[in-house]
């Protein structure tokens, strides 16, 4: 999973997944460290822009709320039972998902610099950034 390091709701979504995906089926990085930019890229993604959070699985890539829905799938139950939003229109989902997006650093905050992952989630980021 792909999120932007700089954001206080992205660093908080992380934490989330970190907390209730106990199997460590995912795996994180931030989209400004090498690891991030690359798999950007690979995705054929922009590397400059971080208004989405992407999932990767399976050689595919997920952005917005179909990767939302997908991190979902991946978590226990109640959390999986999200999913069942998915009856609402793409269109309309990647909508209100955008508008959050765009307004995220002034509604949430932002960090100055990417959070350094703590010691006991090292394990949890492909790579620990700086």
């Amino acid at each position: 999973m792909l999120f932007d390091g700089t954001c206080k709701l992205c660093n908080g979504w992380a934490e989330f997944v970190i907390r209730h995906d106990r199997d460590h089926r995912i795996q994180l990085v931030t989209v400004q460290s090498p690891e991030g930019q690359q798999l950007l890229k690979w995705a054929g993604l922009p590397t400059d822009r971080f208004n989405t959070i992407v999932l990767i699985a399976d050689n595919h890539f997920s952005i917005r709320s179909e990767a939302m829905f997908k991190i979902l799938e991946i978590m226990p139950v109640p959390w999986r039972w999200l999913t069942l939003a998915r009856v609402i229109p793409g269109a309309f989902r990647d909508w209100l998902y955008d508008r959050i997006a765009l307004n995220r650093y002034r509604l949430f905050g932002r960090y100055d610099a990417c959070r350094v992952p703590p010691p006991d989630h090292d394990n949890r980021y492909l790579e620990a950034d700086q």
